[in-house]
């Protein structure tokens, strides 16, 4: 068990508004360069197709974020889609509540488990499946804008890109092996365990959860093989995470560069652009990347030659219907949860 002091309570309030006032600096330097009576001048003047087919693709952006929770919990029993939406939307929200999302991710066999009322070790081996495949893929397309553009970007971006792209290789290959090998399993539920025990006000309860997680691990391990040997999860998933991350923020950032008179070329490359400077959320610097990503994204797309003052700006778009509204969208049903209770029901259970 373990005892979070008075101490360790001050010393993680205090981080957390050392982490704040980092995402308010970086979204003020990100936003000092933009012009926004100019920004709003080329807004207002941006023809009503593109706003139609920024508002379409955003849409069609939610679609494929729930079909990725929705593959693989049908994968096991037959799950509704709105039901998926709103572990998705959750998890989201609590995403930027929380100091990365790799804490936040370790939260969700909780979310998954009220939602679907399925049993523990099945809701935590979906998270985990989750987890490993995102963050696989991640790592993997990120490594593959690195590998393009290196040249292009500044060292001190280039540095810390590189550095978010190994941490998601690296966790989601220890994921999916600990899934897969049974024996790698007790070492990282021992490493998650002090992992969460850091995480603000759940910790010690989040440790001790993570804690019974061996005991799990040989029914979790068939179905964590199960499910990432059929193709039928496996793909749509993949399919679901390059529409969720790639197709559709890269097409919203093509429209509104479009809109505002920017230009990236080539063009076709815009979704790898955004995965690698969007990885920086993976680092627990700000709740949800908040800022920091927006600041990697602006460097990353002015080196790559869009003008500054445009870059920002549309950077701070995609992130707000990509990244924002879904978060603010998962407060509603999160309001409904009282995660501090679910926690003592697992750990007391």
């Amino acid at each position: 068990m373990v005892t979070v002091t008075a101490r360790d309570r001050l010393r993680r309030r205090a981080l957390t508004a050392v982490q704040w006032v980092v995402a308010l600096g970086a979204f003020w330097w990100v936003a000092r360069d933009v012009d926004w009576a100019a920004t709003a001048d080329q807004l207002a003047t941006v023809e009503p197709w593109i706003l139609l087919a920024i508002l379409c693709v955003t849409i069609l952006e939610f679609g494929s974020r729930f079909s990725m929770w929705y593959v693989l919990l049908n994968g096991r029993e037959p799950t509704s889609l709105g039901t998926t939406a709103r572990i998705d939307l959750v998890i989201k929200f609590v995403n930027h509540v929380i100091p990365s999302k790799a804490a936040g991710h370790s939260v969700s066999p909780l979310v998954v488990r009220h939602y679907t009322e399925t049993d523990w070790s099945e809701a935590v081996t979906v998270s985990a499946l989750n987890t490993g495949l995102y963050a696989s893929l991640y790592g993997w397309v990120a490594l593959a804008g690195v590998g393009l553009f290196a040249t292009r970007l500044p060292n001190g971006v280039l540095a810390v890109i590189a550095l978010s792209t190994g941490l998601y290789i690296a966790g989601g290959t220890v994921v999916v092996l600990a899934g897969r090998r049974l024996e790698l399993a007790g070492s990282l539920f021992t490493t998650l365990e002090r992992i969460a025990a850091r995480i603000p006000r759940i910790g010690g309860r989040l440790a001790g959860l993570v804690g019974k997680l061996p005991s799990f691990t040989a029914e979790s391990a068939a179905v964590f093989r199960d499910l990432t040997g059929r193709p039928s999860v496996v793909v749509p998933y993949a399919l679901g995470w390059a529409g969720t991350l790639m197709v559709f923020p890269g097409l919203r950032v093509w429209l509104l560069l479009t809109g505002l008179g920017g230009e990236f070329s080539p063009a076709v490359a815009l979704p790898l652009v955004l995965v690698m400077a969007y990885s920086v959320t993976i680092l627990p610097l700000t709740p949800g990347g908040v800022g920091v990503a927006e600041a990697s994204a602006t460097l990353v797309l002015t080196s790559l030659g869009v003008a500054p003052e445009i870059a920002g700006a549309v950077v701070l778009v995609d992130r707000t219907f990509g990244v924002y509204l879904p978060a603010l969208l998962g407060w509603i049903p999160m309001a409904e949860i009282d995660l501090a209770s679910l926690l003592a029901g697992e750990t007391e259970g």
